[in-house]
């Protein structure tokens, strides 16, 4: 009888071992590893309804490439303890969580960050190159947080919707490659100061909307651009010209810590980096309209006429208003123009120029239908003198004559060529009777 009891439970034993064998291929990770187990019954309460950052594989036990994966995935996972958190679904078992998500292959990593809606890790299946990407998840958590809402989604401060998170991978696309001005902070999630200057960010991102591109690099992570750049405190700003760049096209912020300093040195910087336009020919009322009315100010400038003045005479005259155009492109925009004399009557009457000869010049604010004439020379000096003057409130304005837009004649643009004078016909006397006094 003993006997009998025996092999009864060495069977058992046996049996049993066969089961945990059987479980043990189910998940691939051991119990004490820091790879949770996630399955249906968890899956929404440990990853969707948490506040953390989740690293979650979808593996099938069969695959080769998840058994070359799980000793880098175990290793990324002890080093992302206690700040991210790293799971991993068997979804040769738990088929319809690899559906819900649209797991095709394995294995499949996805990073359940903001808002917990899942984006594909398709880095390297590295443990470094794992860890770099959850870390990356979780400072765009923490920067949403100190850019404006807190965990309850209260409002703290202004949004950061506006300033767009940098990469080691997205800078060179985001910044270097794009015709775009760009401020770039570089900072770390723990820096004091750095939390101080956030909401001012966000808010000086949303108030250049449209003009310069505010962006944030957590330095922290993102080391390649960190090391480029020589960043060794933060926050640190870098300037990014607008145009054509290269590795080098940067410079240092020098400005203050308030969205008011950021706003106001950008657009000073964004003012000194517009080129002027070329001094535009008045052809038609479509391109008066476009270039002066919604501007402050149009100058408006009427040349001799080409017989009366060749095409060095008149790239002289247009070389002077290019250079002033230059000068005066943050006050007046760059907005220059000019007509022949006599191609626009209609302009010439309402700005009464006729009596002050050619070339002649007035600026023009179409908006309040004002005007002012230049008086003086027409030169470089004369010229900047005369809205010099403007500018500090000097000098007398007068209405358009008429109260609106002059008529506009179309012309045909200046070729940039000299004129051919008239040729004039002989006069032929041969039917002339001189001896009849009358016809004489």
């Amino acid at each position: 009888m003993p006997r009998v009891t025996c092999v009864f439970h060495g069977k058992m034993l046996r049996l049993l071992g066969v089961l945990l064998l059987i479980a043990g291929a189910n998940c691939m990770y051991a119990s004490n590893s820091a790879v949770v187990d996630l399955r249906p019954n968890n899956f929404d309460s440990l990853v969707l309804n948490s506040d953390h950052i989740w690293v979650v594989e979808f593996y099938a036990p069969w695959c080769g490439h998840c058994q070359q994966l799980m000793p880098e995935y175990d290793k990324a996972a002890t080093a992302l303890k206690g700040v991210v958190k790293v799971g991993a679904v068997n979804a040769d078992e738990h088929k319809s969580l690899g559906s819900k998500y649209g797991v095709r292959g394995f294995p499949t990593i996805k990073i359940f960050g903001l808002d917990k809606k899942p984006e594909d890790y398709n880095g390297p299946r590295s443990a470094a190159g794992i860890v770099d990407a959850a870390l990356n998840a979780a400072s765009q958590k923490v920067r949403k947080v100190l850019g404006g809402k807190t965990s309850g989604g209260e409002s703290k401060t202004k949004d950061s919707k506006d300033v767009i998170e940098l990469t080691d991978e997205n800078f060179d696309k985001s910044v270097l490659n794009s015709e775009d001005m760009w401020l770039v902070e570089f900072y770390a999630p723990w820096c004091g100061h750095c939390k101080n200057l956030a909401p001012e960010w966000a808010a000086a991102a949303t108030e250049l909307k449209g003009k310069v591109k505010l962006g944030a690099l957590d330095a922290t992570v993102n080391t390649l651009k960190a090391s480029k750049y020589e960043i060794k405190g933060y926050p640190t700003i870098k300037f990014f010209a607008p145009g054509k760049k290269d590795a080098d096209s940067v410079q240092d912020y020098d400005g203050g810590r308030t969205s008011g300093d950021i706003v106001n040195w950008a657009l000073e910087k964004l003012a000194e980096n517009i080129p002027a336009p070329e001094v535009m020919q008045i052809t038609s009322e479509q391109k008066l309209r476009e270039a002066c009315e919604d501007k402050p100010i149009c100058v408006v400038s009427v040349l001799p006429h080409i017989l009366d003045c060749q095409s060095d005479c008149r790239n002289g005259y247009l070389k002077t208003l290019n250079d002033l155009g230059e000068k005066y492109k943050k006050k007046c925009g760059g907005i220059w123009v000019w007509a022949e004399a006599g191609a626009q009557p209609h302009i010439e009457d309402a700005l009464e120029i006729g009596g002050f000869g050619y070339p002649a010049l007035a600026a023009v604010n179409i908006k309040k239908m004002k005007y002012s004439l230049l008086k003086g020379s027409f030169s470089y000096d004369g010229i900047n003198e005369f809205l010099r003057d403007l500018s500090y409130g000097r000098g007398g304005t007068a209405p358009l004559k008429g109260a609106h837009l002059p008529v506009i004649v179309e012309t045909t643009p200046w070729d940039g060529k000299d004129a051919e004078p008239p040729q004039e016909e002989d006069i032929d006397l041969s039917d002339v009777n001189l001896d009849d006094k009358d016809e004489l």
